[in-house]
């Protein structure tokens, strides 16, 4: 018999074979299981906060994961395409000249882009030739030839300076397009305030080619007949894809003559967001408006460069002389923007998001031993329980000694 409660040996370590203990060490590999030692605390303040924080992370996983970001479904963007076209007829009279505007005078570019402009005021300086002429009175200012150096180009200037300086406008003389552009008074009311009433319709089309769904904003009820007779309203025709130009500017928050007067851009926003795990029929667009720049106030009409415009010229031979019209533009520039995500119940990331959530269940037991071994009175006793010490040194060197006298017996 062995004194510490050691039992007899079968036969001493040395006479075990090598493919004994090869067999023993396989078997305890494969055929034994190893689990955590559970240790139960009956503790009223530490359980409390162990449910609550279990409830909290429950109620992340539910509200947060499942139910707010849809963690049970994949996700796919589209890709599509927009087609506009614009309808209307503007009017204006300027200086006794009539004269009517159609949508090949007043849309840049051509009809069909998803970012344009349309018209809705202008500066027309008609009859310009190649020639030299004396700039405006508060462009390129002399009083002798040499402040005007011949050849230069002042950057606010209209062309190339002759080196003459004209006595009658005490301007630097230049060779340029003539008469120059006078742009120095926007006319005010706008020239196309009748621009308010154009349409705008907008086709656009979307495919998710993860899920094979593809989608117009044509859907289902908005036919012929139908488009036809509507106009959109986000309250009574939310679905109808023809706009009136007035309430496109209302709706981004401008005012429409003030940024018809000065031009602007603004954004129009095509949501497609659809839960296919629902009947295809329920993925319909919907339309927000933006006020992207423009529309400014009072204050902001003294400064330079505001609103948006840009210059074009239509070029004629009147005599065997070549001429031009030049036409300063202020429009409002559309941008159509397609935001597009499609859901859809998928197995994978339904178990990722369980797999993280139970994951998640870890901080609760991680914040109680903090407490448990930390903060409470008891701390040392439950330290005591939940870890179990194999020693110290001396406590390994009276094992020893008793094995020893365990084998010389």
């Amino acid at each position: 018999m062995y004194s510490c409660g050691l039992e007899e040996p079968s036969s001493l370590p040395g006479r075990h074979t090598m493919k004994s203990y090869v067999s023993n060490a396989l078997s305890d590999f494969f055929f034994e299981y190893e689990t955590p030692r559970q240790v139960l605390v009956r503790n009223r303040r530490v359980g409390v906060v162990c449910r609550l924080i279990q409830l909290g992370v429950l109620a992340y996983i539910i509200g947060w994961v499942f139910i707010y970001e849809k963690g049970y479904q994949s996700i796919d963007t589209a890709v599509g395409s927009t087609f506009t076209k614009m309808k209307g007829v503007g009017y204006t009279n300027v200086s006794g000249h009539e004269r009517v505007w159609d949508v090949s005078d007043y849309v840049f570019p051509d009809q069909g882009d998803s970012s344009f402009v349309v018209m809705t005021n202008y500066i027309e300086t008609e009859d310009q030739t190649m020639g030299k002429c004396p700039e405006l009175p508060d462009k390129n200012r002399c009083s002798s030839d040499r402040d005007c150096e011949e050849g230069e180009y002042k950057r606010t200037g209209h062309g190339h300076m002759t080196g003459k300086c004209v006595n009658s406008t005490k301007t630097c003389e230049v060779l340029a397009w003539c008469p120059v552009e006078d742009d120095r008074t926007i006319p005010d009311p706008p020239l196309l305030i009748s621009a308010e009433n154009y349409t705008l319709f907008i086709k656009n089309s979307v495919t998710f080619p993860q899920f094979g769904v593809s989608r117009s904003n044509l859907v289902e009820g908005v036919d012929s007949k139908y488009i036809r007779r509507c106009l959109y309203n986000p309250v009574t025709d939310p679905l109808c894809p023809i706009f009136r130009l007035g309430d496109i500017v209302n709706l981004s928050g401008f005012n429409f003559p003030t940024i018809a007067k000065v031009g602007g851009a603004i954004g129009i926003v095509i949501d497609w967001t659809c839960n296919l795990d629902l009947h295809r029929s329920k993925c319909r667009p919907s339309y927000t408006f933006h006020g992207l720049y423009g529309n400014p106030d009072e204050k902001d009409m003294a400064r330079t460069s505001v609103g948006y415009n840009f210059r074009f010229a239509k070029h004629y031979v009147d005599g065997g002389v070549k001429k031009r019209t030049l036409y300063k533009v202020f429009g409002i520039r559309m941008d159509i923007i397609v935001s597009s995500v499609a859901r859809k119940f998928d197995i994978i990331p339904t178990l990722t998001a369980i797999g993280s959530g139970v994951g998640i269940f870890g901080v609760a037991t991680v914040v109680c031993d903090l407490v448990l071994l930390n903060v409470l009175s008891k701390r040392k006793y439950y330290k005591n329980m939940k870890f179990k010490n194999t020693g110290t040194g001396e406590q390994e060197a009276d094992l020893d000694e008793c094995v020893t006298e365990g084998s010389k017996e």
